[in-house]
This record gives structure tokens, C-alpha cells and sequence, in this order.
């Protein structure tokens, strides 16, 4: 692995090959990563969160705020969450077309992450990607996950502030409930609000939002039109206004808690010998009707003892 120091000194120059190197190997879990991450110390760099189904205009969306902060001289870090290849299983590389414009800037740093079959609209590694973007210098963090159906439940244990990005046409307030959007939004952008019934679908936001009882401080609703560059400086203000927000101890325990369990089940998947089980789980099916919670138990029960 690298020294910090050293990748520190890339990205303040604007050079991010160290720096890609690292999450290579962070991704791939080399030798020597698990004691380069223990070694890592995080800055408060915000984590922006971005979520909603495809053709949101997500994309659009951040590149719109990356020139904001460029403009006002931060140094940016963009996360896109592409679904794996079947072919190859790494990321499609969808971002590196719909954020050209930033591709070779200086300040700002994109990288496409597959999910490899995560079932979550993170990744399973995502945790340690963006501890290292917050140890090395960056302003700004963003993470556009997949939007692919997936739950994207996960990615509001991650995030200090997380935008649910829909259009006029995303489907009805029942849908959006089932969805677990209205629980993880900490502001609702509806884009594309140029569109017939945009002023209706807000609407409908906001009653979803007292029906379900808000909690004190109630998610804002903003209305873009991404292309056009409308509704981006009330978006970047009320990002702003949440950042501001005081978190009680409780509330960083809970987002601490929830980092690190993810982290201990990332670590006893590791130990799991996925080869030797399914051996097992083949012989056993060639004997008996196969019941997965009692083969499910033995796996548990040979981990814990061994």
C-alpha cells in the first residue's frame, strides 16, 4: 500500500493515480489494506447521498452541484455505483459519459464502483472508500448509488445528508412509501419539475410527509430542472441548512453502530469458505430434502467453534 502522506500530496495537486491505487486495493482487500485503514484519520468531510430511480436525471443533477463547488474552489469526490457488468463484473462506467466535463479536472475526483452483486444500492466496501476520500483532503463527498430498484435504505447510514431525487412521473405516494424513499430523504428534489403535474407531485410529497408523521425536523422538497441549472442554488442552500444541523449523541452512536456492524458482517463473510459449503450443500442435496435453516445452523455452529 501507499503512504497516506504521499497520496495526500497527489490530490492537493490534482493528480489521483495513488489515490485510485488505493481504492483498488481498499476494493480488493490486498495485504496490508486492513492496517493502511486502521492507520487512516478522517477529517469532518460532509458525505453527500444521492438516490432515486433511473432516469431521475441523478447524474445531470450532480454535475450541476460539482460546478457550484468547483466555483466556490472545493476539491470534490464523486462515488458513482454502476451495476456490475455480466461480462467482466466491473462497473459499467455509465458516469465517465454523463460527467465528461469533470472527468480531467483537478479538483474533482470520480470514480465508478461496481456493486458486484450487492444487494444493497451500496457496496460492500463503500465504508472504507469513504473514509479514505475524508483523510485525504477533499471538501466535498458524493455517492450516487445505482438506482436500479435495489433498497437503498443503506445509504442514509452513510451519508450526513441524503437527497431522494424523483421526477412528476416517478409513480404514486403509495409506491414511493413501499419504496422506503420517505424514511431515508433528507431533502426531496423533484427534477424535470418543467413537466406536466410537477406542482401536483410535490404536493403529494408533502402530504406523504405529515401522514407519516415527520419527524421535528421535516425533509425540504426542491424543484429542479437539472438541464436548465433551475432550482440548483435553493437545492445547494438547503443542503447547507441540514449540514448546519446540530446530531445528538445518539444519533452519531446510531450512524457509528450501524458503520461498524457492517463492517464486523463484512469481516465474517470473509472467513466463510463459499467452495467448501457449496460442496456440502451438493452432497447434502443428493441425500435428503435439504432444509436451510438447519444447514444454515451447522455453518453458524462450525464458524463459532473453529
Amino acid at each position: 500500500m501507499h503512504q497516506i502522506n504521499d497520496i495526500i500530496s497527489g490530490v492537493k495537486a490534482g493528480d489521483f493515480l495513488l489515490l485510485a491505487r488505493a481504492i483498488s486495493s481498499v476494493e480488493n482487500k490486498t495485504e496490508g489494506s486492513t492496517l493502511f485503514l486502521q492507520a487512516l484519520r478522517p477529517q469532518k468531510v460532509p458525505i453527500i447521498g444521492i438516490t432515486g430511480p433511473p432516469g431521475a436525471g441523478k447524474s445531470t443533477l450532480v454535475s450541476c452541484l460539482i460546478e457550484k463547488w468547483v466555483a466556490d474552489h472545493k476539491k470534490v469526490a464523486v462515488l458513482s455505483v454502476d451495476p456490475s457488468s455480466p461480462f467482466h463484473k466491473g462497473a459499467i462506467l455509465g458516469d465517465r459519459i454523463r460527467m465528461k466535463d469533470w472527468y480531467l479536472n483537478p479538483n474533482v475526483f470520480i470514480r465508478s464502483l461496481a456493486t458486484r452483486g450487492h444487494l444493497g444500492g451500496l457496496i460492500s466496501g463503500m465504508i472504507e472508500i469513504t473514509t479514505l476520500l475524508q483523510s485525504v483532503g477533499f471538501d466535498i463527498i458524493l455517492v450516487e448509488t445505482v438506482g436500479v430498484g435495489q433498497s437503498e435504505i443503506e445509504i442514509a447510514s452513510l451519508a450526513d445528508t441524503t437527497l431522494v431525487v424523483l421526477v412528476p412521473e416517478a409513480g404514486d405516494e403509495v409506491q414511493m412509501m413501499k419504496s422506503g424513499l420517505l424514511e431515508i430523504a433528507d431533502i426531496f428534489v423533484v427534477n424535470k419539475s418543467d413537466r406536466p403535474d410537477a406542482d401536483t407531485f410535490a404536493n403529494h410529497i408533502h402530504q406523504m410527509i405529515r401522514e407519516a408523521g415527520a419527524p421535528s425536523i421535516s425533509p425540504r422538497i426542491i424543484k429542479t430542472i437539472a438541464v436548465q441549472q433551475q432550482g440548483i442554488e435553493e437545492l445547494m442552500l438547503a443542503i447547507i441548512e441540514h449540514q448546519s444541523q446540530p446530531i445528538s449523541f445518539d444519533r452519531k452512536k446510531q450512524l457509528l453502530l450501524s458503520k461498524i456492524v457492517q463492517l464486523v458482517v463484512a469481516q465474517k463473510m470473509k472467513k466463510l469458505d463459499f467452495q467448501k459449503i457449496g460442496n456440502e450443500l451438493e452432497q447434502e442435496m443428493k441425500l435428503k430434502e435439504v432444509n436451510i435453516f438447519e444447514f444454515t445452523q451447522k455453518i453458524v455452529d462450525h464458524d463459532s467453534s473453529s
